[in-house]
């Protein structure tokens, strides 16, 4: 009664961040318009991984 688990059995199927392009256009940058890991139907602004981390390096030093 006491078997042990297969592994393979509790693993969780990979799902798609949501808001990532899979095969949808990619958004542009708003920064730079390059393509963004991001689909073109994501709302907000949207930064390319570069301009992303500007942003946080400039906001995270602010006072």
């Amino acid at each position: 009664m006491n078997e042990p688990a297969n592994e393979s059995s509790r693993a969780t199927p990979a799902v798609a961040t949501p808001g990532t392009a899979e095969g949808s256009p990619y958004a542009e940058c708003v920064l730079c318009r390059k393509p963004t890991e991001y689909a073109e139907t994501v709302k907000g602004i949207t930064l390319c991984p570069v301009c992303e981390w500007q942003e946080a390096q400039r906001t995270a030093c602010s006072g």
